[in-house]
């Protein structure tokens, strides 16, 4: 694992272990977006689909409320994975739990369907990062997968969590996505943060090509 990550590891742990998962600034009760998104993406309930940096979010228990049977987690923070496994309870088992970094982590070739991700690529804020990130989405997606992507938008923050991070439109995410996705649909989100602060999120669904 190199450096940064275990830098990284050690934030989000600690980030995780004083808040509960209702007090981040980016909590949501339900990704009601992603979840339309997914739906319209998966060829069925069995489609493998892979949430990166899901932490505790409770889109693993929405996907498995309307059924879907190949999920998979991963976060590079163990207490916020921990976190969502005491919530499912015994359906956690249904779920496969990977506490990894993205950047290095040994993901299967060609594995999922759909590749899904709320606020974890703009915090990549070198582009070493980002190229490392693109190389294992490329390699664990199946050709003609779908990428649900989401960030902060043009007019969201610059910092969160004490990190600097990248803010990108439609245009800009394509660039930095390449000619081997081709962009289907985005929007803009107004996120309303716990503390009651409006940021604004994109949401881009890409298909790999």
């Amino acid at each position: 694992m190199h450096e940064f990550s275990m830098d990284a590891q050690s934030h989000w742990d600690k980030v995780h272990a004083i808040r509960r998962p209702e007090e981040v600034s980016w909590y949501c009760p339900h990704l009601e977006i992603s979840l339309a998104l997914i739906e319209r993406s998966a060829s069925s309930l069995a489609a493998p689909i892979i949430d990166v940096g899901g932490g505790a979010s409770t889109l693993v228990d929405d996907l498995l409320l309307r059924g879907y049977e190949n999920v998979t987690v991963l976060d590079i923070s163990k207490e916020a994975l921990q976190v969502a496994r005491r919530r499912l309870d015994m359906n956690a088992g249904r779920v496969h739990w990977l506490v990894a970094d993205v950047l290095t982590a040994k993901l299967e070739p060609a594995a999922y369907e759909i590749w899904h991700d709320r606020a974890v690529f703009h915090f990549l804020t070198r582009s070493e990062e980002r190229a490392a990130y693109l190389r294992q989405m490329a390699q664990a997606l199946k050709s003609g997968g779908h990428v649900i992507m989401s960030t902060f938008g043009p007019a969201g923050p610059p910092t969160c969590s004490g990190l600097d991070v990248m803010r990108y439109d439609e245009k800009a995410l394509q660039k930095e996505f390449g000619k081997q996705f081709h962009l289907v649909e985005g929007s803009c989100e107004l996120h309303h943060t716990p503390e009651g602060i409006t940021q604004e999120f994109l949401y881009c669904h890409f298909r790999r090509i």
